[in-house]
């Protein structure tokens, strides 16, 4: 009953009979039995039953066989969490028996799909169904089967069939960020007020000579270009290369957190993408680490642009951990694989971080080997809960909570950037846009 119960679930192999035929046998049945009320028999009446049963069955004989309907999926390996894809199901027919086919993709149960397909396959044709996914959790999945019900030539019957294609499919983190700073990184950061080679006056690497312009620093006028060409000729300079940027990216528990439409990690992997992308193309070093309670990812720097898909294929199945992130675990795994002077991001939750005081004097010991800057994401609701305004006692209580909460982290920022630490506090939509203007910022003057 169980394998029974299964192919009329849409499962395996079968031959079911059709909504049509069931209505049409229940209404022919009872003028049958009807029938015994002016004398027809019982012995008839089951003949008579058994006869159009048998009838219905000669229909079965003008479908396609199995065997003779290829299926072939069409989909992109790489998905990018919460985005619309398309996926074609194309299907052949070798017969020259044409039939309406229904057909449900065998997807992980927490892709977004609008199944089942419908549609008709003419005799020694090829049709192609398509329909939309959205993928929202991050991962490796695979797809195995198609199953398919196709109905007999008058609709009486359906024959069920699923055919085992696997496709492997990873679904990485949304690079919308990432794809707007590669089309225009200077349109990307516009709202910043900031240019991507503002720098501090004679720092950077040799560019280019170019026509002197109003605003120049007259020390970088090159005199013997000016006296060549007979016009005022000036030296550019642009941000030094081959810095090197670890990235590193907290997985504990409060990573979890959940935001507008994702949570903190997700974010956190948008902006370290993000950032990784713009590092490797201004020709620096990007490296990461991912850790909780242990490092679970290593990627060692490396430049080029090679090297993001690199971190891509690292990170993009990172989970929350349920345990607390051990930072002290972290940076000593850190102080052991780099030992360049690097820029090091962190990408945590800021209060967290700041309970930390036993590790306020490990990090003196970092700060003087490497840069350090901590990215993490505004709490808004705190901020809503501190602005307003009470109407009754709990609310009030409410209010001063949050004001205490924010107080206090204000109070361990300060004692943190006096020590020498920078800090970026960011709104959910805008921290992969923060995290890559500090990156310029420090870059271009020249504190690496």
């Amino acid at each position: 009953m169980k394998n029974l119960w299964a192919r009329f679930l849409f499962q395996d192999r079968g031959i079911v009979p059709t909504r049509r035929f069931l209505v049409g046998y229940a209404i022919l049945s009872l003028i049958i039995t009807l029938l015994t009320l002016v004398g027809l028999s019982w012995t008839t009446v089951i003949l008579l039953n058994v006869f159009v049963l048998l009838a219905s069955l000669l229909d079965l004989r003008f479908t396609p066989k199995r065997s003779q309907l290829k299926f072939r999926r069409l989909i992109s390996q790489q998905l990018e969490r919460g985005l619309p894809y398309k996926v074609a199901i194309e299907v052949r027919n070798e017969s020259d028996l044409s039939c309406n086919m229904k057909l449900i993709d065998g997807t992980p149960q927490s892709f977004q799909v609008d199944l089942p397909l419908e549609g008709e396959v003419t005799g020694t044709g090829t049709t192609t169904l398509t329909y939309d996914v959205i993928a929202p959790v991050r991962g490796f999945y695979q797809l195995k089967k198609i199953y398919v019900r196709y109905y007999s030539a008058y609709g009486l019957w359906q024959k069920q069939t699923a055919q085992e294609i696997i496709d492997e499919v990873k679904v990485i983190p949304d690079l919308t960020e990432t794809k707007k700073y590669l089309e225009d990184a200077q349109h990307y950061l516009m709202h910043e007020g900031m240019k991507i080679r503002k720098r501090k006056s004679g720092v950077g690497e040799f560019s280019q000579i170019r026509n002197y312009v109003v605003g120049d620093d007259p020390r970088k006028i090159n005199w013997r270009q000016t006296a060549k060409l007979q016009a005022v000729m000036t030296n550019e300079l642009e941000p030094e290369h081959g810095k090197h940027v670890m990235l590193l990216i907290d997985c504990g528990r409060m990573m979890g957190a959940e935001l507008k439409s994702a949570n903190r990690l997700e974010r956190a992997l948008e902006a370290s993408i993000t950032v990784a992308a713009a590092a490797l193309g201004n020709g620096d070093y990007v490296g990461v680490i991912a850790f909780s309670k242990d490092v679970s990812v290593f990627v060692p720097p490396d430049k080029g642009m090679a090297q993001l898909q690199k971190i891509l294929h690292a990170i993009y199945d990172l989970k929350v951990d349920a345990v607390e992130s051990n930072y002290v675990q972290a940076l000593n795994y850190l102080q052991a694989v780099q030992k360049k002077r690097s820029l090091i991001l962190l990408f945590s939750d800021m209060q967290t971080f700041l309970q930390e005081d036993r590790t306020l004097g490990y990090f003196e010991g970092i700060k003087r080997r490497h840069l350090f800057l901590l990215v993490t994401i505004q709490d808004e609701l705190l901020v809503k809960r501190a602005k307003e305004d009470p109407n009754d006692v709990n609310q009030a209580m409410i209010k001063g909570v949050a004001q205490q909460q924010i107080l206090y982290k204000k109070r361990q920022k300060v004692k943190w950037e006096k020590r020498g630490f920078l800090m970026v506090e960011a709104k959910e939509e805008r921290l992969a846009t923060d995290a890559v203007s500090h990156y310029i910022q420090i870059m271009n003057q020249g504190l690496l």
